[in-house]
């Protein structure tokens, strides 16, 4: 039995009993589908093709064309390049028979905090206090930030608010001056970016706003543009990375040769990334005929809102796919792991999510879910440890 054929079978047997609940009960209040009590079994050889396109996607954002494209395309606020490229990236992998396939890309991606507590990583969660420090550098600050803000849209009702509080006592641990707030509650006032009155030098960007070009962003937008405060994320990498747009261009080797992607790394991406197409440049009729097979997804979407397996589409939402700016991924089912929810076995789809920082990946999770998209609104499903089999 060779690896891949034993993570299968580990996967297919029915488990529980492996969540630390006396960690995990305080993050889950409220949130009963955070954590699932199981782990993921992943093949050795399937991490390391992940950490390679990771490691791959760095050297190709860093190339010109690439830019110049991504650039182009993207918001006018993600032309402003600050030096910091941005904290926590992360890499959603659905793993095939073939093996692993990206399905996309995350600029603000949640859980690695949660999940660092959750499995008593200290020294991840030390790493992650490390990324905002590098990213203050990266920008050209001396010593270190004295306030940071974590930033959402209405924070505490986010479904992920407790990793918010957690991102807090680690920054204040590190000495940093650490609040969560939400964006409309920030002002510019004489060149400096202000919560009640305090100044604040780092911003921990956690918003779906990524232009920021809603009116409660103003003030952060303004602050980012003349570099009052650092912003990480920012707009300038979610036009590099995480637009959705940016997967089609994988599917042009042509042209990915000609910007000076190499061999290596074509071949790579041909493996690993589904092939992509923008919703607009293919027939309604052709696309209709082959969408059993497709994934659609938003150009702007995050979090599987608004995205649909065409196999399950109806003409009405296939005409709002059409009017909208979509793209359509070549459907990559997701893994199969069987758990044990209130005592019966039941089969929970997931996927991978590799959080990276400068092309590392510093953690792997997985999440549990049924349905159409990943969700946090499954018995027994949310996030899970993986475990690597050699």
């Amino acid at each position: 039995m060779n690896t891949i054929e034993r993570v299968l079978n580990l996967n297919a047997a029915a488990q529980s009993g492996c969540l630390d609940r006396s960690r995990a009960a305080p993050l889950m209040a409220g949130r009963p589908c955070l954590f699932a009590d199981a782990r993921v079994y992943l093949a050795a050889d399937h991490m390391a093709a992940m950490a390679r396109l990771v490691a791959a996607m760095e050297r190709i954002v860093a190339l010109s064309g690439w830019r110049e494209r991504a650039l182009a395309q993207g918001p006018e606020t993600a032309r402003h390049d600050p030096g910091n490229p941005g904290v926590l990236f992360g890499y959603d992998f659905h793993i095939t028979p073939e093996g692993p396939r990206l399905i996309e890309i995350n600029t603000n991606a949640g859980g690695l905090f949660l999940n660092a507590r959750a499995q008593g990583d200290p020294a991840l969660e030390r790493r992650g206090v490390e990324m905002f420090l590098a990213e203050w550098t990266l920008a050209g600050r001396a010593g270190r930030p004295a306030t940071a803000a974590i930033v959402d849209e209405n924070p505490s009702g986010q479904y992920l608010a407790p990793e918010f509080d957690l991102c807090r006592e680690l920054l204040r641990g590190a000495g940093i001056d650490a609040f969560v707030c939400d964006p409309a509650e920030l002002s510019m006032v004489d060149g400096r970016l202000r919560h009640a009155g305090r100044g604040i030098d780092m911003i921990y960007n956690r918003l779906t706003d990524f232009a920021l070009e809603t009116p409660a962003s103003a003030a952060l937008r303004q602050a980012w543009l003349s570099d009052a405060a650092v912003l990480t994320p920012h707009p300038r990498a979610h036009a590099l990375y995480a637009d959705k747009r940016n997967l089609t261009w994988f599917s042009d080797p042509a042209w990915l040769a000609a910007i000076g992607v190499d061999a290596a790394d074509r071949e790579l991406l041909a493996q690993v990334v589904p092939r992509t197409e923008r919703v607009r440049d293919v027939a309604a009729d052709e696309l209709w005929a082959r969408r059993r097979g497709l994934f659609f997804k938003p150009a702007a979407g995050f979090g599987s809102r608004a995205a649909y397996r065409g196999d399950k589409l109806t003409r009405r939402v296939f005409d709002e796919i059409l009017a909208g700016d979509y793209v359509a991924q070549e459907l990559a089912v997701p893994g199969e792991r069987l758990l044990l929810v209130d005592g019966a076995a039941q089969p929970l789809k997931y996927d991978l999510r590799c959080y990276a920082y400068r092309g590392e990946v510093l953690s792997t999770v997985a999440r549990l879910w049924q349905g159409q998209t990943t969700n946090f609104r499954t018995p027994g499903g949310g996030f899970a440890q993986v475990e690597v089999v050699s």
